[in-house]
């Protein structure tokens, strides 16, 4: 069987195999940026809509992931089959316009109408993104590349803390302005007019990038059937399903905590709003892309010293060290404590990208690549999107009554989502090793 090692086909230059990574390193910063002004607005978007912490929830994740799920499969079949750049390009058109869209909502419906367009938008992305990093990288670099398109996680989750925190310095988020043709807004909704207008730009710059030739199993062949996909999957389903639950479990917790952080230290330490941005957007930036780096780094280091599974060795430890971390940071009474705790989970977080998904595309031949990929979105976004805010808002709307018991719901739904994907991530690393032994 033909392997990437094995590949007639030459691998492009490293300089522009890392200006791909850089630009869709980016690509995901801006996609991050709408997810986390989001969490940082949750509490005047409550305050101006009059909406509880459930439907702030369903803004987050269910309408995002709607649509996500709907385009995400469609689209990646389209990407093992076409150019994936053009792919890319124009999903960022497609959520930044649908993210500045965001900013003209003058209710719930629309608010929840134009999250279902970035959603649309988003899940062109990473399935196309991923099978070109597959395809610009030899695996023993891999595992670095995808670390850096994971950063774009980190680096718009940061921005989007530190300008609204800027914004915020100068204008109320539930006050009113003024905007030629537009008319009054809140400044709530400035942020998102603003934040989507980058990614315009960035659209047009990844027409820079080259399609790639395709590498390793299966890149000579047409994009294969959907039996052949299934039966696949089916001979290795443990490994997948072991994979893509744990990272499922383990980004539902992310995602929960990212949505509610904000919050939390508004409900329980009485920060403002600007505060929370201008002091949590650093904190995530340098936690995250450090983690982020040192995992990927790791990641590599462990194969080159002959671990074939070293990629899992280092999402596993990581995924143990968030387990008393998301359950702790919630409960402490020192708010710098707590923060100390947050960016140390940002870090764990960061360090399990890398690896992890280098395995999923090692383990799927070429034109299987971003179908793969699509599918493992679909499970995080259902689960860890969608169920992971939601999650935390009902224990926090109908277990305990109470909005300022938001940090027990955060802890509550960590301590049983946090060990569930160390066991599910371990399972699919065992078979995993079974599968490399018998090649």
């Amino acid at each position: 069987m033909q392997t990437q090692e094995q590949s007639s086909t030459p691998w492009p230059s490293a300089g522009r195999a890392w200006w791909v990574a850089i630009v869709l390193m980016l690509a995901n910063t801006l996609a991050f940026v709408d997810r986390q002004a989001l969490a940082l607005l949750v509490q005047p978007i409550k305050q101006d809509l009059g909406i509880s912490d459930t439907a702030i929830s369903l803004l987050y994740g269910l309408s995002f992931t709607l649509f996500y799920i709907a385009v995400g499969l469609p689209i990646a079949r389209l990407a093992d089959r076409s150019n994936r750049r053009n792919i890319v390009a124009g999903a960022i058109f497609v959520w930044s316009v649908a993210t500045s869209l965001c900013g003209l909502a003058r209710s719930f419906t629309m608010l929840f109408a134009a999250r279902v367009g970035v959603g649309a938008g988003e899940g062109g992305l990473t399935p196309s993104a991923l099978s070109l990093l597959s395809d610009y990288f030899p695996k023993e670099r891999l595992p670095l590349a995808m670390s850096i398109y994971q950063i774009g996680i980190y680096l718009g989750n940061a921005s989007a803390l530190v300008i609204g925190g800027v914004v915020f310095t100068h204008i109320q988020p539930t006050a009113s302005i003024i905007l030629p043709v537009l008319g009054a807004m809140k400044g709530w909704q400035l942020v998102f007019l603003l934040l989507g207008l980058p990614g315009i730009v960035l659209a047009a710059v990844t027409f820079t990038l080259r399609e790639p030739a395709r590498q390793g199993v299966g890149a000579k062949e047409p994009s294969a059937p959907l039996s052949q996909f299934f039966a696949h999957i089916g001979a290795r389903r443990r490994a997948y399903i072991g994979i893509m639950l744990g990272f499922a479990l383990m980004i539902l917790v992310g995602n929960g905590t990212a949505v509610w952080v904000p919050a939390f230290f508004e409900r329980t330490y009485g920060w403002t709003t600007a505060s929370v941005g201008k002091i949590l957007g650093p904190v995530v930036f340098l936690c995250g892309t450090t983690g982020a780096l040192t995992g990927g780094y790791v990641a590599t280091v462990l194969r080159r010293r002959g671990m074939a599974h070293g990629n899992l060795v280092a999402a596993l430890f990581g995924f143990c060290m968030l387990v008393p971390i998301t359950i702790g940071f919630p409960l402490m009474s020192n708010p710098y404590v707590a923060l100390a705790l947050v960016g140390t989970m940002n870090f764990f977080a960061g360090f399990n990208y890398g690896g992890g998904l280098a395995t999923l595309q090692e383990l799927t031949p070429n034109r299987m690549r971003a179908l793969m990929s699509a599918a493992y979105m679909l499970t995080i976004n259902l689960i860890g999107a969608a169920l992971g805010p939601t999650a935390i808002a009902l224990v926090t709307d109908y277990w305990f009554h109470d909005p300022k018991s938001l940090n027990l719901a955060i802890s509550l739904v960590c301590a049983v989502a946090s060990p569930l994907s160390v066991v599910l991530l371990w399972m699919g690393m065992r078979d995993y090793r079974r599968i490399l032994a018998s090649q």
